[in-house]
């Protein structure tokens, strides 16, 4: 009988620590088809940024922000509740169609090497330094599903060669598929991990143009099934006016601008900074234009955080196109909230920003903020 009952109470303490175990993961481990946006990082940008040929030393610095991004699960979902700056955001709505997060998280990876290219064309045309664009090859965005490419290729791998044409540019691979027909087989030589590997990959009907009748084979174009994109390295003709970046795990466009400002500040004898604590965000495209991102609510708390100064925000988006993207008038107002000291500075163009700083004059400890007591 003794037996019995020690069994039985042996069993229930199992039972619970098994229900325990899953009520644990149902709430905190378990992730919901969201996303949770909040306050990231502000990171200096000179340890980022190699350059032979430097000016005076820095006073002050650069900073990028990020946007930290994280997978909901039923406990930070409710923790959004008493965190009043937390974004939730369906997945479907920052995932392309049939796109995984690995894929997703590529494509971040891809845009901030695009974005690290234009910052260095940016700044050197700013500059006046003349450059050269090489292309480093074609890396793998995307594949789509139910594509027999599917199964040999995945986001990351660079595509090397397509039966014996070399691939350096992804309209290359678009030109050479132009003449072949779904069902044909092509041999592609494509590097993952440094080990260069070679498939027999089966082309088919790519979805339908713009324009075109997905029900007529004949006006869809035969390929892959993937999302190619073009890696680029800016190289100066003068060796000596050479800059690197190297950014780490940090992924996005978004960092472009401030890159640009680094690497200025880095090749001009002056310190542009002035010594103020200098955050911001912003796309750059070669000619210095600075474009609208997201999230920048979320990157005025991360700057506000690290002391920052000043905040370069990009000057709201109003077109036909894309509508009104705020960003400036975010900006402001999430520093209104949050109480900041810092200046929010509206910039289109990389010329705005410099002719900001030129006009500050050098920061002493008078200028700073007087802290409350």
């Amino acid at each position: 009988m003794q037996d019995i009952r020690q069994s039985k109470r042996i069993s229930r303490i199992v039972v619970s620590v098994f229900i325990a175990i899953v009520i644990v993961y149902v709430v905190y481990l378990m992730p919901l088809p969201m996303f949770i946006f909040s306050a990231g990082t502000a990171e200096v940008i000179h340890p980022m940024v190699q350059a032979k040929e430097t000016g005076d030393p820095d006073k002050g610095v650069f900073m990028l922000t990020t946007v930290r991004v994280s997978d909901a699960t039923i406990f930070s979902y409710l923790m959004t509740f008493v965190r009043p700056y937390d974004e939730l955001r369906m997945k479907t709505e920052l995932l392309r169609k049939d796109e995984t997060e690995q894929e997703y998280s590529q494509r971040q990876e891809v845009n901030m090497l695009s974005s690290q290219s234009s910052a260095l064309q940016a700044a050197y045309h700013k500059l006046g330094i003349p450059y050269k664009i090489m292309n480093d090859g074609v890396v793998v965005v995307q594949v789509f599903k139910n594509y027999p490419a599917n199964e040999v290729l995945q986001a990351g791998d660079y595509i090397v060669k397509v039966d014996d044409t070399p691939i350096e540019q992804s309209q290359e691979l678009q030109k050479l598929l132009q003449s072949k027909k779904a069902g044909e087989t092509v041999a592609v030589s494509y590097k993952r991990k440094q080990v260069t590997r070679v498939a027999q990959i089966k082309l088919e009907a790519l979805p339908a143009d713009e324009g075109a009748s997905a029900a007529k084979p004949e006006e869809r174009r035969a390929g892959l099934g993937i999302v190619p994109a073009t890696v680029q390295t800016i190289k100066t003709d003068d060796e000596a006016k050479q800059v690197t970046i190297k950014a780490g795990e940090i992924g996005g466009p978004s960092a472009g601008f401030m890159f640009s400002m680094e690497i200025i500040n880095r090749l001009l004898p002056e310190d542009i900074t002035k010594g103020y604590t200098i955050a911001g965000t912003g796309t750059i495209n070669e000619k210095g234009a600075v474009g609208v991102i997201g999230g920048i609510q979320h990157k005025i708390i991360a700057a506000d955080k690290a002391g920052a100064d000043i905040f370069f925000a990009p000057k709201d988006e109003v077109s036909a196109a894309t509508g009104n993207i705020p960003n400036y008038s975010d900006a402001v107002k999430r520093a209104e909230e949050i109480h900041s000291h810092m200046k929010v500075i509206p910039v289109a163009t990389l010329d705005d920003a410099m002719n900001y700083l030129s006009t500050l004059p050098p920061k002493t400890a008078a200028s700073q903020p007087a802290k409350a007591s």
